[in-house]
């Protein structure tokens, strides 16, 4: 193999620093920012700060409706991840066997993608309107009146309805370029040696796209916890206090509109621990059923 070699030992660092900068301006900066005034309680319009320990932290634990909005995101974490990988691998095998007009249904499939996340929630929140959202109408006639931004559970509901047809489009185009990847002389031994489709499936293609499904999980667990904040934002804003929320809304309502600068950071820094946590264990021990062969 052939290196590639540089007239200065200086000058692969130089071509790394744009990239550091803007890394150590917008990522690291702030994170150590959170870190220091999570100890601190600080005067809004940054007229002083009280050193005050590991206060925050436990007042931020010890909250009951911290509690509560922890267990709303695990539970949506957990949900959106799952229907967005399942239903993007069906869409992309059934896309995927089409002969006749294929590019017309992946693009259909994945024009979602181009709309932005504030963008999609206000489309989602036309059809979970009160008055002329379709979908609304639609659970009427089976009795569910559904009342989307006041009733707890039908806010979760629709919350949940928006952020998985938002983010299906993305597994949609992975898991369609993974069985495109697939050589055809695989399939045929497959197709040789096992009459069952489904069998045929799990055996045989779904071992060759764990690569792919891995990858997908610790983005859409990624998505779920911090991308879907225009989505919360639109469906809650001006809405009843008791709607659900995420771990990431509830910082930027503590630390934006309650000026709680102290407690938003001690939040913002227990949830860089937990998806550090998250991702290790992911990386530590899922991805020893990957195969990368």
């Amino acid at each position: 193999m052939k290196r590639v070699q540089f007239q200065s030992k200086y000058l692969p660092y130089l071509f790394l620093l744009p990239q550091l900068t803007i890394a150590a301006i917008f990522f690291y900066w702030p994170a150590v920012q959170a870190v220091r005034s999570s100890f601190y309680i600080e005067d809004p319009f940054g007229f002083g700060a009280t050193f005050v320990g590991l206060s925050n932290y436990l007042d931020v634990l010890s909250a009951p409706e911290y509690r509560t909005i922890a267990g709303f995101t695990v539970v949506f974490c957990l949900i959106v991840t799952v229907l967005v990988s399942s239903i993007g691998l069906l869409l992309a095998v059934k896309a995927d066997a089409v002969i006749r007009g294929k590019s017309t249904y992946r693009t259909l499939l994945i024009v979602v993608y181009a709309i932005a996340p504030p963008v999609g929630g206000l489309i989602g929140m036309m059809f979970f309107d009160q008055h002329i959202g379709p979908f609304v109408h639609f659970v009427r006639l089976f009795g569910w009146n559904m009342q989307v931004g006041v009733n707890y559970y039908d806010t979760a509901f629709a919350m949940i309805v928006i952020a998985v047809w938002n983010q299906i489009p993305y597994n949609f185009i992975f898991f369609l370029s993974g069985l495109q990847g697939i050589p055809a002389s695989v399939r045929e031994a497959a197709t040789i040696d096992c009459r069952s489709g489904t069998r045929r499936f799990w055996t045989v293609i779904m071992p060759l796209l764990t690569p792919t499904a891995f990858f997908l999980m610790v983005i859409n667990m990624t998505y779920s916890l911090f991308d879907t904040f225009p989505l919360v934002d639109v469906i809650v804003r001006d809405k009843p206090a008791d709607n659900p929320i995420t771990l990431v809304y509830k910082v930027y309502q503590d630390g934006f509109r309650g000026n709680d600068i102290g407690s938003s950071s001690a939040q913002s820094v227990m949830l860089m621990v937990v998806v550090l946590i998250l991702t290790m264990i992911q990386f530590r021990f899922i991805e020893r059923r990957v195969h990368y062969g």
